[in-house]
């Protein structure tokens, strides 16, 4: 699309705000229900898109995808007087007699960036908490996805008029020409190497701007979990959407006293959940592209080759299995799920966010040690903790840096819309789902209501001595 195009549609975005339609609350309820409606009619051509894209069983489109933004929309429609209503607080003595107040307001015209990995839900849901809050709305979903793309832009041109909401299709020629514009907003989901380019050209313009992006989350396993739930919960975790999930664990951090049964037990659960055989399992998905599945099986061939260190005793190194899983179809871009039995830091595959069905596991003879080691990196977007003992949770919630997580399961954080999801340091800024998502494309305006029937003298000059002490009575 040309940059003319894009300049236009945001022109008409702009001038449709400035007519105040997109303000009144019947307005948006009457969109999000549109959007509700129009999800529930393409919900079969949703599923056929995301299983050309990345192989996703109805089961799993529904579940991840679809069923989750039809929630969050669900949420927004009961919850959107609540969310836009004013929010009265407290007037402090020297501003006697007020009203003070906070205004939710739209930004205006907001960008909002979707990645492959999620492509329906990872839309919708930031869609649909800017229409509760007010705003005109540019969607470009990833090229990466192209079915899923092309069924958004069918069905939102379907029901909004492009002066309100409008998808915008394309590669980075189209990427790059919307981050030259001036938007209201920008809302990006996706890798933290495009997230810092968005932030730069965000920055240009003084754009306010939410990024969702991810990182190595870890899963700790202590010496009292449940380790067959631990084992089950993980595997859930790790392999849907074939490891294609932002807040998938990255990686196992567990107790040296549990790593042989772990091991045993998510093999046991891998099994049990896709098969002797996953590359024949129809609901096991596949790696988006030839780039990523090429990427994914160069982490477990490096894994395999990696030398032995001088202080290992090979000879029993070699009778275990340093990789096991790993099956790999090219033709139809699968890998099966791998775990890396003996992992080291040194590892490829922890260097880099794997985002793939690859899961190494690591030992700790100290819990704070391993805590440390987690905060030596970038703060990650999710953590999971699997175990019984009260202070080695408490220890891990408060000192490790994370975006958020569970407490004996995994990624089922972000499956709510009552609390917010988002990363922290280099695994993001800012949050939404629910009201946090409503906050994130609203400026709230502090604003005070000063009656006339009364005006406090104290404050004006000529100043007088008289007053001092009235002043330091209401200021302190």
């Amino acid at each position: 699309m040309e940059k003319d195009r894009i300049e236009e549609i945001l022109k008409k975005q702009r001038d449709y705000f400035k007519t105040g339609a997109t303000f009144d609350l019947s307005f948006r309820r009457a969109a999000l229900k549109k959007l509700n409606d129009a999800m529930a009619g393409y919900g079969g051509r949703l599923s056929e898109a995301l299983k050309k894209d990345l192989g996703k069983c109805d089961t799993e489109a529904y579940m991840c995808e679809t069923g989750l933004g039809r929630t969050e929309i669900s949420h927004m429609i009961k919850n959107l007087g609540r969310y836009a209503s004013e929010k009265r607080v407290r007037t402090p003595l020297a501003q006697y007699v007020s009203r003070s107040f906070i205004k939710p307001v739209p930004y205006g015209s907001v960008l909002i960036m979707s990645p492959w990995n999620y492509p329906v839900l990872l839309s919708i849901d930031p869609l649909a908490d800017a229409i509760a809050a007010g705003n005109t709305v540019v969607l470009k979903p990833s090229a990466y996805a192209p079915n899923v793309s092309e069924v958004l832009r069918e069905m939102l041109t379907e029901i909004f008029p492009e002066k309100y909401v409008a998808v915008i299709t394309g590669g980075r020629e189209e990427n790059s020409a919307l981050l030259d514009m001036d938007f209201d907003m920008i809302f990006f989901t996706g890798s933290k190497t495009v997230g810092r380019e968005v932030l730069r050209k965000a920055a240009e313009h003084l754009t306010p701007a939410v990024l969702e992006l991810g990182g190595k989350s870890p899963c700790i396993v202590d010496e009292t979990a449940d380790i067959a739930l631990a084992s089950r919960r993980i595997v859930f975790g790790k392999l849907l959407n074939c490891g294609q999930t932002c807040v998938a664990p990255d990686y196992i951090y567990c107790a040296e006293s549990v790593k042989d049964e772990l091991i045993a037990g998510l093999k046991k659960e891998m099994i049990r959940q896709y098969g002797e055989d996953p590359l024949k399992n129809e609901n096991y998905g596949k790696i988006i592209n030839r780039k990523h599945f090429d990427r994914i099986a160069g982490l477990i061939k490096a894994a395999k080759e990696r030398p032995y260190k001088e202080e290992e005793d090979a000879a029993n190194a070699a009778s275990r299995c340093r990789v096991w899983g790993g099956e790999t179809d090219a033709e139809d871009l699968k890998i099966a799920p791998a775990i890396i039995e003996d992992a080291d830091m040194e590892d490829a595959a922890m260097n880099e966010e794997i985002f793939g069905p690859v899961l190494p596991v690591l030992t700790y003879k100290n819990l704070r040690d391993a805590a440390e080691e987690i905060n030596k990196r970038d703060h990650p977007l999710a953590l999971y903790i699997f175990s019984h003992n009260k202070e080695n949770i408490r220890y891990v919630k408060e000192r490790i840096q994370f975006g958020g997580g569970c407490i004996n399961d995994t990624i089922i954080h972000l499956a709510t819309p009552y609390m917010g999801f988002g990363g922290v340091g280099g695994s993001g800024m800012g949050a939404y789902h629910g009201k946090a998502g409503f906050d994130a494309f609203s400026h709230r305006k502090s604003m005070v209501d000063k009656k006339t029937f009364l005006d406090l003298p104290m404050r004006y000059q000529p100043y007088k001595r008289t007053y001092d002490r009235l002043i330091r009575l209401f200021l302190r």
